[in-house]
């Protein structure tokens, strides 16, 4: 993906204030344990940390390179990062690699090298395997993350973004923006078993918690498509909520009843009916989300604004943007630890 920095809108803005005055705030008092969540700022090579009960940032750790692609480990013990190499890179930046941090104190415990530019990526449920899009390469790369070998380099499409394991471990899909295909990762066989076409420039795709579906983004056709994941077709696709919309990242809800997508330069997120795949709601946030993720009890989502450099808090009840918080530059992903 390549940068298109662009202004952000006073009818943006103004719809957003709009949206804060009248919204409730969230209630955090009865949560037990606090999750942060980690966002990858791709533009100065930093991760901005921020505590989920208070909305504010905690910290802030410097990596270095292009961070883009961010992910915890299954039990939460290791942040995972993918460094490619970005203008602002020093001689002592570690690029195109995944970089194993301590989420605790933001210290890199080990790396991994992997093909060129590496964009995003997966981590198995047990935590052995590490599944990397090489974007430059048009690969797709399967590490040990316990020998630290590259067990398979795989051909996909060209320019390949998004990774999404299905529950079961079984498949692993990968979106190739350029060639408009989605790879299918056999896990066993470590081997892409077929290759099908989805609307232009794919972009994340995300699984349903049963296995029975996924969901890919469609940047250029402004489509969410859904996917027999046991047949890997294309059964139904969710039209463009606006005219303005660029569907980008994307999770479903744990109860599978509710699917959030961040629209990118629509400036909003779409609140999808898992159900029934209508469009229930358009929540505007900062300028072109593209990260998003929900706190473990669902009731908190978070996107990664990456021209207004911010994050925006949304209360999943109200479906209300509560708060706003600065981060890096070029906030891309969002991961969570509970």
């Amino acid at each position: 993906m390549k940068l298109n920095k662009t202004a952000w809108s006073v009818s943006s803005a103004a719809v957003i204030i709009a949206a804060l005055i009248f919204c409730r705030p969230f209630n955090a008092g009865a949560q037990k344990t606090v999750p942060l969540i980690y966002v990858s700022n791709e533009r100065d090579g930093t991760i901005t940390v921020i505590n989920t009960k208070t909305d504010q940032v905690v910290s802030t750790i410097r990596i270095g390179g292009r961070p883009r692609g961010i992910q915890l480990s299954p039990d939460g013990r290791t942040l995972y990062v993918a460094l490619s190499r970005s203008l602002r890179a020093t001689s002592s930046d570690v690029t195109d690699q995944i970089a194993a941090l301590d989420p605790v104190s933001g210290k890199v415990k080990a790396s991994y090298s992997v093909g060129p530019d590496p964009e995003q990526f997966a981590v198995s449920q047990d935590g052995a395997r590490l599944y990397v899009t090489n974007e430059d390469a048009g690969t797709a790369t399967i590490t040990d993350l316990r020998t630290r070998r590259v067990l398979a380099t795989l051909v996909v499409g060209t320019e390949p973004e998004g990774v999404a394991i299905s529950p079961d471990g079984r498949w692993v899909y990968v979106t190739s923006e350029t060639s408009n295909i989605i790879s299918v990762i056999d896990t066993r066989a470590q081997r892409v078993s077929l290759n099908f076409p989805v609307d232009p420039r794919p972009r994340a795709a995300a699984f349903s918690s049963d296995g029975t579906r996924a969901f890919v983004t469609s940047e250029n056709g402004g489509t969410v498509m859904v996917i027999d994941a046991r047949r890997h077709q294309v059964i139904q696709t969710i039209p463009r909520p606006d005219n303005a919309a660029r569907p980008m990242g994307i999770v479903v809800s744990r109860d599978g009843r509710t699917i959030y997508v961040a629209n990118g330069r629509g400036n909003n997120v779409s609140v999808i009916d898992g159900q029934t795949y209508q469009l229930r709601e358009l929540i505007p946030t900062g300028a072109r989300p593209w990260g998003i993720a929900l706190t473990p009890n669902g009731k908190k989502l978070y996107t990664a604004n990456g021209l207004s450099n911010d994050v925006s808090v949304i209360d999943t009840a109200t479906r209300c943007v509560i708060a706003t918080i600065r981060a890096g530059d070029g906030p891309w992903g969002i991961a969570v630890r509970g």
